[in-house]
Protein backbone atom coordinates (compact mmCIF):
# COMPACT_ATOMS: atom_id res chain seq x y z
CA UNK A 1 0.00 0.00 0.00
CA UNK A 2 1.27 3.48 -0.86
CA UNK A 3 2.27 5.58 2.13
CA UNK A 4 -0.10 8.39 3.11
CA UNK A 5 1.73 11.67 2.65
CA UNK A 6 1.06 14.16 5.44
CA UNK A 7 2.31 17.76 5.60
CA UNK A 8 2.10 19.47 9.01
CA UNK A 9 2.43 23.27 9.30
CA UNK A 10 3.46 25.25 12.36
CA UNK A 11 6.35 26.02 14.66
CA UNK A 12 7.52 25.61 18.22
CA UNK A 13 5.82 23.36 20.75
CA UNK A 14 2.53 23.09 18.86
CA UNK A 15 4.10 21.61 15.75
CA UNK A 16 6.28 19.37 17.92
CA UNK A 17 3.15 17.93 19.57
CA UNK A 18 1.56 17.35 16.17
CA UNK A 19 4.65 15.59 14.82
CA UNK A 20 4.96 13.37 17.89
CA UNK A 21 1.29 12.44 17.48
CA UNK A 22 1.85 11.59 13.83
CA UNK A 23 4.77 9.40 14.85
CA UNK A 24 2.42 7.47 17.16
CA UNK A 25 0.10 6.61 14.28
CA UNK A 26 2.76 6.35 11.56
CA UNK A 27 3.36 2.58 11.92
CA UNK A 28 -0.34 1.77 11.71
CA UNK A 29 -1.02 4.07 8.76
CA UNK A 30 2.36 4.01 6.99
CA UNK A 31 2.74 7.79 7.01
CA UNK A 32 5.23 9.84 5.03
CA UNK A 33 5.61 12.95 7.24
CA UNK A 34 6.82 16.40 6.20
CA UNK A 35 6.95 19.38 8.55
CA UNK A 36 6.82 22.90 7.09
CA UNK A 37 8.12 25.33 9.70
CA UNK A 38 7.77 29.08 10.20
CA UNK A 39 10.95 31.15 9.95
CA UNK A 40 9.96 34.36 11.74
CA UNK A 41 11.46 33.77 15.19
CA UNK A 42 13.47 36.71 16.50
CA UNK A 43 13.68 35.96 20.23
CA UNK A 44 15.99 34.02 22.51
CA UNK A 45 18.75 31.84 21.09
CA UNK A 46 17.24 31.84 17.59
CA UNK A 47 16.96 35.60 17.56
CA UNK A 48 20.56 36.02 18.64
CA UNK A 49 21.84 33.71 15.93
CA UNK A 50 19.63 35.34 13.32
CA UNK A 51 20.90 38.79 14.27
CA UNK A 52 24.57 37.83 14.63
CA UNK A 53 25.02 35.24 11.86
CA UNK A 54 22.17 35.89 9.44
CA UNK A 55 20.23 33.01 7.92
CA UNK A 56 17.17 31.24 9.25
CA UNK A 57 16.32 31.17 12.95
CA UNK A 58 17.00 27.53 13.87
CA UNK A 59 14.94 26.92 17.04
CA UNK A 60 11.59 25.87 15.54
CA UNK A 61 13.38 23.80 12.90
CA UNK A 62 15.38 22.06 15.64
CA UNK A 63 12.26 21.26 17.65
CA UNK A 64 10.62 19.69 14.60
CA UNK A 65 13.71 17.56 13.91
CA UNK A 66 13.84 16.36 17.50
CA UNK A 67 10.13 15.47 17.43
CA UNK A 68 10.81 13.24 14.43
CA UNK A 69 14.06 11.73 15.78
CA UNK A 70 14.40 7.96 15.57
CA UNK A 71 14.01 5.58 18.50
CA UNK A 72 17.50 4.03 18.45
CA UNK A 73 19.34 4.82 21.72
CA UNK A 74 22.10 6.62 19.83
CA UNK A 75 19.68 8.86 17.94
CA UNK A 76 17.71 9.55 21.12
CA UNK A 77 20.96 10.61 22.76
CA UNK A 78 21.70 12.86 19.80
CA UNK A 79 18.21 14.34 20.09
CA UNK A 80 18.92 15.05 23.76
CA UNK A 81 22.15 16.76 22.75
CA UNK A 82 20.28 18.93 20.23
CA UNK A 83 17.95 20.04 23.02
CA UNK A 84 20.74 20.65 25.56
CA UNK A 85 20.94 24.32 26.41
CA UNK A 86 24.12 25.92 27.75
CA UNK A 87 23.77 27.30 31.25
CA UNK A 88 25.97 30.11 32.50
CA UNK A 89 29.56 29.05 33.12
CA UNK A 90 30.36 28.62 36.82
CA UNK A 91 31.46 31.74 38.64
CA UNK A 92 35.21 32.15 38.46
CA UNK A 93 35.77 30.21 35.22
CA UNK A 94 38.30 32.27 33.22
CA UNK A 95 36.66 34.25 30.44
CA UNK A 96 33.13 33.34 31.46
CA UNK A 97 32.18 36.73 32.84
CA UNK A 98 29.52 34.86 34.82
CA UNK A 99 28.17 36.59 37.87
CA UNK A 100 25.22 34.42 38.77
CA UNK A 101 22.90 31.66 37.65
CA UNK A 102 21.99 30.92 34.03
CA UNK A 103 18.83 31.79 32.12
CA UNK A 104 15.69 32.15 34.16
CA UNK A 105 13.47 29.12 34.24
CA UNK A 106 10.23 29.15 32.31
CA UNK A 107 9.24 30.29 28.84
CA UNK A 108 10.62 29.08 25.55
CA UNK A 109 14.25 30.25 25.31
CA UNK A 110 14.11 30.03 21.52
CA UNK A 111 11.17 32.44 21.51
CA UNK A 112 12.52 35.08 23.84
CA UNK A 113 12.30 33.16 27.13
CA UNK A 114 16.03 33.27 27.89
CA UNK A 115 17.62 35.60 30.40
CA UNK A 116 17.95 39.31 29.69
CA UNK A 117 20.36 39.92 26.82
CA UNK A 118 23.23 42.34 26.85
CA UNK A 119 24.34 44.60 24.01
CA UNK A 120 26.48 41.85 22.50
CA UNK A 121 23.48 39.55 22.06
CA UNK A 122 24.48 37.17 24.84
CA UNK A 123 22.60 36.92 28.10
CA UNK A 124 23.56 39.73 30.43
CA UNK A 125 26.48 38.84 32.69
CA UNK A 126 27.22 35.51 30.98
CA UNK A 127 29.40 34.05 28.26
CA UNK A 128 28.39 33.92 24.62
CA UNK A 129 27.14 30.31 24.74
CA UNK A 130 24.70 30.85 27.58
CA UNK A 131 21.14 30.18 26.51
CA UNK A 132 21.99 28.59 23.18
CA UNK A 133 20.71 25.10 22.37
CA UNK A 134 23.35 22.82 20.89
CA UNK A 135 21.03 21.95 18.01
CA UNK A 136 20.64 25.60 17.12
CA UNK A 137 24.41 25.94 16.79
CA UNK A 138 24.64 22.70 14.77
CA UNK A 139 21.96 23.86 12.34
CA UNK A 140 23.56 27.29 12.04
CA UNK A 141 26.89 25.63 11.27
CA UNK A 142 25.38 23.23 8.74
CA UNK A 143 23.60 26.07 6.94
CA UNK A 144 26.89 27.96 6.64
CA UNK A 145 28.83 24.83 5.64
CA UNK A 146 26.37 23.55 3.03
CA UNK A 147 25.05 26.91 1.86
CA UNK A 148 21.44 25.74 1.78
CA UNK A 149 19.01 25.33 4.69
CA UNK A 150 17.18 22.39 3.10
CA UNK A 151 20.45 20.48 2.65
CA UNK A 152 21.38 21.37 6.24
CA UNK A 153 18.04 20.05 7.55
CA UNK A 154 18.39 16.84 5.55
CA UNK A 155 21.86 16.27 7.00
CA UNK A 156 20.66 17.03 10.54
CA UNK A 157 17.70 14.72 10.00
CA UNK A 158 20.09 11.92 9.04
CA UNK A 159 22.09 12.59 12.22
CA UNK A 160 18.91 12.13 14.28
CA UNK A 161 17.51 9.22 12.30
CA UNK A 162 14.43 11.37 11.63
CA UNK A 163 11.36 9.46 10.45
CA UNK A 164 10.15 12.42 8.41
CA UNK A 165 11.37 15.53 6.64
CA UNK A 166 11.64 19.09 8.00
CA UNK A 167 11.46 22.06 5.62
CA UNK A 168 11.38 25.82 6.16
CA UNK A 169 8.39 27.68 4.73
CA UNK A 170 10.94 29.96 3.04
CA UNK A 171 14.69 29.87 2.61
CA UNK A 172 14.70 33.48 3.80
CA UNK A 173 13.84 34.63 7.32
CA UNK A 174 10.72 36.76 7.61
CA UNK A 175 9.50 39.43 9.95
CA UNK A 176 6.08 39.35 11.60
CA UNK A 177 4.12 42.52 12.26
CA UNK A 178 0.70 42.96 13.80
CA UNK A 179 -1.71 45.83 14.25
CA UNK A 180 -2.67 45.55 17.90
CA UNK A 181 -5.43 47.33 19.79
CA UNK A 182 -4.57 48.07 23.40
CA UNK A 183 -0.91 47.05 23.20
CA UNK A 184 -0.36 49.86 25.69
CA UNK A 185 -2.62 49.21 28.70
CA UNK A 186 -2.74 52.95 29.30
CA UNK A 187 -4.35 53.43 25.86
CA UNK A 188 -6.77 50.49 25.46
CA UNK A 189 -8.41 51.86 22.29
CA UNK A 190 -5.22 52.84 20.51
CA UNK A 191 -4.09 50.67 17.58
CA UNK A 192 -0.36 50.44 17.01
CA UNK A 193 2.04 48.28 15.02
CA UNK A 194 3.91 45.62 17.00
CA UNK A 195 6.97 44.26 15.21
CA UNK A 196 8.73 40.94 15.66
CA UNK A 197 7.43 37.46 16.35
CA UNK A 198 8.36 37.58 20.02
CA UNK A 199 6.67 40.92 20.63
CA UNK A 200 3.51 39.77 18.83
CA UNK A 201 3.49 36.54 20.85
CA UNK A 202 3.62 38.35 24.19
CA UNK A 203 1.43 41.34 23.39
CA UNK A 204 -1.25 42.08 25.94
CA UNK A 205 -3.50 43.76 23.35
CA UNK A 206 -5.82 42.27 20.76
CA UNK A 207 -4.27 41.44 17.38
CA UNK A 208 -6.42 42.97 14.64
CA UNK A 209 -4.31 42.19 11.60
CA UNK A 210 -1.11 40.35 10.73
CA UNK A 211 1.43 40.67 7.95
CA UNK A 212 4.85 39.42 6.95
CA UNK A 213 7.89 41.46 5.94
CA UNK A 214 8.65 41.10 3.12
CA UNK A 215 4.99 40.71 2.19
CA UNK A 216 5.67 38.03 -0.43
CA UNK A 217 8.69 35.97 0.64
CA UNK A 218 9.66 33.21 -1.78
CA UNK A 219 8.29 29.87 -0.64
CA UNK A 220 10.58 26.89 -0.21
CA UNK A 221 10.23 24.97 -3.49
CA UNK A 222 10.47 21.60 -1.73
CA UNK A 223 7.60 22.62 0.56
CA UNK A 224 5.42 23.45 -2.44
CA UNK A 225 6.23 20.06 -3.97
CA UNK A 226 5.32 18.30 -0.72
CA UNK A 227 1.99 20.15 -0.53
CA UNK A 228 1.08 19.27 -4.09
CA UNK A 229 1.87 15.59 -3.51
CA UNK A 230 0.19 15.35 -0.10
CA UNK A 231 -2.83 13.34 0.94
CA UNK A 232 -3.38 15.42 4.10
CA UNK A 233 -2.43 18.92 5.24
CA UNK A 234 -2.51 19.56 9.00
CA UNK A 235 -2.66 23.05 10.56
CA UNK A 236 -2.16 23.50 14.30
CA UNK A 237 -2.01 23.21 17.15
CA UNK A 238 0.27 26.12 17.92
CA UNK A 239 0.49 29.86 18.41
CA UNK A 240 -2.14 31.00 15.93
CA UNK A 241 -0.68 34.33 14.85
CA UNK A 242 3.02 33.47 15.00
CA UNK A 243 3.11 29.76 14.03
CA UNK A 244 -0.02 28.80 12.07
CA UNK A 245 -1.27 31.81 10.12
CA UNK A 246 2.15 32.91 8.71
CA UNK A 247 2.05 29.99 6.26
CA UNK A 248 -1.15 31.38 4.75
CA UNK A 249 0.55 34.75 4.19
CA UNK A 250 3.25 33.35 1.86
CA UNK A 251 1.54 33.70 -1.55
CA UNK A 252 3.14 30.69 -3.22
CA UNK A 253 2.41 28.47 -0.21
CA UNK A 254 -1.17 29.75 -0.05
CA UNK A 255 -1.70 28.98 -3.73
CA UNK A 256 -0.38 25.45 -3.25
CA UNK A 257 -2.53 24.93 -0.13
CA UNK A 258 -5.78 25.89 -1.85
CA UNK A 259 -5.06 24.16 -5.16
CA UNK A 260 -3.81 20.77 -3.89
CA UNK A 261 -6.11 17.77 -3.96
CA UNK A 262 -5.07 16.92 -0.39
CA UNK A 263 -7.60 16.93 2.41
CA UNK A 264 -7.11 19.52 5.15
CA UNK A 265 -7.31 19.10 8.92
CA UNK A 266 -7.18 21.83 11.58
CA UNK A 267 -6.22 20.84 15.13
CA UNK A 268 -7.43 23.46 17.59
CA UNK A 269 -5.55 24.68 20.65
CA UNK A 270 -6.55 23.76 24.19
CA UNK A 271 -6.37 27.28 25.62
CA UNK A 272 -5.83 30.87 24.55
CA UNK A 273 -2.31 32.28 24.59
CA UNK A 274 -1.29 35.88 25.18
CA UNK A 275 -1.46 36.65 21.47
CA UNK A 276 -4.99 35.19 21.19
CA UNK A 277 -6.56 36.45 24.42
CA UNK A 278 -10.13 37.44 23.65
CA UNK A 279 -10.24 35.15 20.62
CA UNK A 280 -12.84 32.40 20.96
CA UNK A 281 -12.31 28.88 19.66
CA UNK A 282 -14.64 29.68 16.76
CA UNK A 283 -12.67 32.89 16.10
CA UNK A 284 -9.54 30.81 15.50
CA UNK A 285 -11.31 29.16 12.56
CA UNK A 286 -12.67 32.48 11.34
CA UNK A 287 -9.09 33.81 11.25
CA UNK A 288 -8.14 31.09 8.77
CA UNK A 289 -10.89 32.30 6.43
CA UNK A 290 -9.96 35.95 6.99
CA UNK A 291 -6.36 35.44 5.86
CA UNK A 292 -7.07 32.88 3.15
CA UNK A 293 -10.71 33.14 2.01
CA UNK A 294 -10.28 30.37 -0.58
CA UNK A 295 -9.23 27.85 2.06
CA UNK A 296 -11.53 24.87 2.44
CA UNK A 297 -11.11 22.47 5.36
CA UNK A 298 -12.36 18.90 5.65
CA UNK A 299 -12.08 18.25 9.38
CA UNK A 300 -11.56 20.25 12.57
CA UNK A 301 -10.22 18.26 15.52
CA UNK A 302 -10.75 19.62 19.03
CA UNK A 303 -10.87 18.54 22.65
CA UNK A 304 -14.43 18.55 23.99
CA UNK A 305 -13.45 20.09 27.34
CA UNK A 306 -11.53 22.90 25.64
CA UNK A 307 -14.38 23.64 23.23
CA UNK A 308 -17.16 23.89 25.80
CA UNK A 309 -20.35 24.61 23.89
CA UNK A 310 -19.68 22.93 20.53
CA UNK A 311 -22.37 24.75 18.54
CA UNK A 312 -20.41 27.95 17.68
CA UNK A 313 -17.37 25.85 16.76
CA UNK A 314 -19.49 23.54 14.60
CA UNK A 315 -20.88 26.55 12.74
CA UNK A 316 -17.38 28.00 12.26
CA UNK A 317 -16.14 24.63 11.00
CA UNK A 318 -19.07 24.35 8.60
CA UNK A 319 -18.28 27.82 7.22
CA UNK A 320 -14.95 26.35 6.09
CA UNK A 321 -16.66 23.26 4.70
CA UNK A 322 -15.46 21.13 7.61
CA UNK A 323 -16.90 18.64 10.06
CA UNK A 324 -16.04 19.00 13.77
CA UNK A 325 -14.52 15.95 15.47
CA UNK A 326 -14.27 15.98 19.27
CA UNK A 327 -11.78 13.74 21.05
CA UNK A 328 -9.90 13.71 24.39
CA UNK A 329 -6.47 14.86 23.24
CA UNK A 330 -5.17 16.76 26.30
CA UNK A 331 -2.75 15.46 28.93
CA UNK A 332 -4.54 14.11 31.98
CA UNK A 333 -2.97 16.50 34.50
CA UNK A 334 -5.25 19.30 33.37
CA UNK A 335 -2.59 21.53 31.84
CA UNK A 336 -3.38 22.86 28.34
CA UNK A 337 -1.01 20.55 26.50
CA UNK A 338 -1.75 17.96 23.85
CA UNK A 339 -0.89 14.37 24.72
CA UNK A 340 0.94 12.99 21.67
CA UNK A 341 -0.39 9.45 22.24
CA UNK A 342 -3.99 10.63 22.68
CA UNK A 343 -3.73 13.00 19.72
CA UNK A 344 -2.21 10.21 17.64
CA UNK A 345 -5.05 7.86 18.59
CA UNK A 346 -7.57 10.50 17.50
CA UNK A 347 -5.75 11.00 14.19
CA UNK A 348 -5.70 7.30 13.21
CA UNK A 349 -9.35 6.99 12.14
CA UNK A 350 -9.24 10.46 10.57
CA UNK A 351 -6.11 10.05 8.47
CA UNK A 352 -6.87 6.40 7.76
CA UNK A 353 -10.34 7.02 6.36
CA UNK A 354 -10.84 6.67 2.64
CA UNK A 355 -12.49 9.51 0.75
Amino acid sequence: MTARRVVAFGGGHGLSASLRALRHCAPELDLDITAVVTVGDDGGSSGRLRAERGGLPPGDLRQALVALAGDHPATRRSAGLFQHRFAAAPVGVPGSGATGPGPAAGGDPDRGGAARRGTDGASAGTDGLTGHAVGNLVLCGLMELLGDPVAALEHAGAMLGAVGRVLPMSRQPVGIEARVRGADPAAPDEVRTVSGQHQVAVTTGRVESLRLTPSAPPACAEAIEAIRAADWLIFGPGSWYTSVLPHLLVPQLADAIVSTSARRLVTLNLAAEKETLGLSVADHLAALHWYLPELKVDLVLADAKAVGDPEPVERAAESLGARLVLAPVAVVDGTPRHDPAALGAALVPVLGADR
